[in-house]
């Protein structure tokens, strides 16, 4: 019978019926908010906030299962077998903190290099031990403070000579006994320069009354004394046959010791004392530096020499130019030194005269050698510090400094194997230092090396 509206009876029993929901509807009441009330189902509806949660979760999860200690030993065991290690212990690249240090004995199977430590290549090579102190000190009394004067020379036959007041001495460097080879008569008279032959057995001197001698040392006697000159004889060089003599008054003598009339040129380019002379190795240049702070550079001797004149001028140095040096391995490279009032080292290309370097040393320099075992030139110093300086070649870095005279140092020279620099100051004193010893081994299997190429030339 059907339901009269209002009845009481029949509303009541429709009352107590229970309708189920659907379970996605349920959930849906539960997280999120339902779009639509009524009907059998409700459609819900989230944000993105709540879709960044939901995926936050899920990820968690998911990363818990992974991160199982089970499955990880598994990882371990697999690894241990297939490769023979742990490959987590192993890895170089890590997403965060450091990488970790390989195992003891570890060798990659691809032949990838790894080492905390730097690789060969890139490491510095330690540089050579260079002795601060001299091997050797030696008197020198009634040395001659003046520093347009050529006072020391080691000869190719390990013969140091020394000018001390108006005497000569001959040190043997090897057995130490000292020889007195010249003694001037005049009592004014002084030694003003002294300068070896390239083989070692003459020996030439220059005299404050313009003389111009030369030696035989193992004879003890006077060979020559050249007369041309009007004022003293502070600087000498020989090239072969050829001595050339600068004096005080700017002239560059050329004395051809064969033949009587030795006085075979003039150079005429210096307006005061020439107190820096040198022949280059091949004898193509001859350099005179002079107390009107001038840089010449001479050709050599052609046959018609009335008027020579010189290749290059330079002008640059502000100080007296004393310091000249010929490179031993490069004979057209020329390094200067300027007195006081420049105290600038320079190179100079004697072919095209440019100028490669130049270096402010801030104190007087007096006198320069190079190495003929690295590329390194060493220089003699006045005031402040009085010390010798090794520079490398060719961008004049500094290697060292070698401190120990108590005065200007006035002249250097380098003994016959290379591997000493002689100094003598004004303090009275020469000084040995052992600035370029060379490795025995090394000399040693260079010289086997040059043996074997020339036994192979001869066959």
């Amino acid at each position: 019978m059907p339901l009269a509206v209002g009845d009481y009876t029949d509303c009541k029993m429709v009352t107590k019926c229970k309708i189920k929901t659907p379970k996605s509807a349920k959930r849906s009441l539960v997280q999120g908010t339902p779009s639509k009330v009524g009907g059998d189902r409700y459609i819900p509806t989230r944000n993105a906030v709540q879709m960044d949660v939901a995926h936050f979760l899920i990820a968690k999860n998911n990363d818990q299962e992974n991160e199982s200690p089970t499955k990880k030993e598994h990882q371990k065991s697999w690894s241990l077998n297939l490769n023979g290690y742990d490959i987590e212990q192993t890895k170089i690249l890590r997403l965060s903190g450091k990488p970790l240090c390989a195992p003891e004995g570890y060798q990659n199977n691809l032949k990838v290099l790894y080492s905390q430590s730097t690789t060969p290549g890139s490491t510095k090579k330690p540089s050579r031990y260079i002795p601060t102190m001299p091997e050797r000190i030696l008197d020198a009394p009634e040395i001659r403070n003046d520093y347009y004067l050529n006072l020391i020379d080691w000869s190719s036959l390990n013969y140091l000579a020394v000018g001390l007041g108006n005497n000569v001495y001959l040190w043997h460097a090897e057995s130490g006994d000292i020889l007195p080879l010249v003694q001037l008569e005049g009592q004014e008279d002084y030694i003003a320069s002294v300068s070896w032959i390239k083989e070692g057995n003459y020996l030439a001197v220059g005299t404050r009354n313009g003389e111009v001698q030369v030696w035989d040392v193992e004879r003890q006697k006077r060979l020559r004394n050249m007369v041309s000159h009007t004022a003293r004889v502070g600087a000498l060089s020989w090239s072969s046959y050829i001595l050339s003599s600068g004096c005080r008054v700017g002239q560059i003598h050329h004395h051809d010791v064969r033949i009587a009339r030795h006085h075979v040129a003039t150079l005429n380019g210096h307006s005061q004392e020439v107190c820096g002379l040198k022949w280059s190795p091949d004898g193509r240049y001859l350099a005179s530096g002079g107390n009107d702070n001038v840089l010449n550079i001479w050709p050599s001797l052609t046959g018609n020499d009335a008027e020579l004149q010189p290749l290059h001028t330079f002008t640059q140095h502000q100080g007296a130019v004393k310091a000249v040096a010929w490179c031993p391995w490069q004979a057209n490279i020329l390094a200067s030194g300027g007195g006081t009032s420049d105290r600038f080292i320079r190179l100079w290309n004697a072919n095209s005269g440019s100028c490669l370097n130049a270096m402010d040393t801030r104190s007087q320099v007096c006198a320069i050698v190079w190495s003929t075992e690295y590329k390194e030139i060493v220089s003699g110093h006045g005031f402040s510090q009085n010390q010798l300086v090794i520079w490398k070649y060719p961008n004049l870095t500094k290697v060292a400094e070698l401190k120990g005279h108590q005065a200007r140092v006035l002249d250097l020279t380098l003994s016959p194997d290379g591997t000493a620099v002689c100094s003598v100051a004004a303090d009275e004193t020469i000084r040995i230092w052992k600035c370029f010893a060379v490795d025995a081994a090394k000399k040693k299997k260079a010289a086997t090396n040059q043996t074997s190429v020339l036994h192979h030339g001869i066959r």
